[in-house]
């Protein structure tokens, strides 16, 4: 990866429909050539995917929370991952190191369904403990790393 593909990156990190003609006028470069970059990065999956993002405040879910999970044993890992593939609300989730085992994001409409989706989560066979911290603001919020 050059210095020209991670100007085409940037370009596409601010606005994933620009098109092809837009960033060939930007960077300077051939619509044939910025084409084929982009078919190059598409398949050696730099860039995964193309999406919208949805403001969620929009759909009223003004409350962002970050749960710690603990499992009581190895054994009970995909009863949690079944449910964390399939609740809609519970945007990532990540196995992590420390005292607990994994890290949930979950963006719901306000602290009721937060207790909803939390003792859905405690009633999953195996979950130990847990630890809810709601974002009272966000200070930053970007959903792709900025290559260098």
């Amino acid at each position: 990866m050059d210095q020209m593909d991670k100007s085409i990156l940037l370009l596409l990190e601010q606005n994933a429909r620009m098109t092809v003609s837009e960033i060939s006028n930007r960077i300077n470069l051939s619509v044939s050539a910025v084409s084929e970059r982009l078919k190059k990065l598409e398949n050696t999956g730099i860039i995964e995917q193309y999406t919208t993002i949805i403001n969620s405040k929009y759909l009223n879910k003004n409350l962002t929370a970050f749960m710690s999970v603990a499992l009581d044993g190895p054994h009970y890992v995909e009863k949690l991952k079944e449910f964390v593939e399939t609740d809609e609300e519970v945007l990532e989730g990540y196995y992590v190191a420390g005292e607990f085992d994994y890290m949930l994001k979950i963006i719901t409409e306000n602290t009721e369904s937060l207790k909803d989706i939390l003792d859905r989560i405690k009633g999953i066979q195996g979950v130990g403990k847990t630890k809810t911290i709601v974002a009272l603001a966000t200070i930053k919020k970007k959903h792709s790393i900025v290559p260098k």
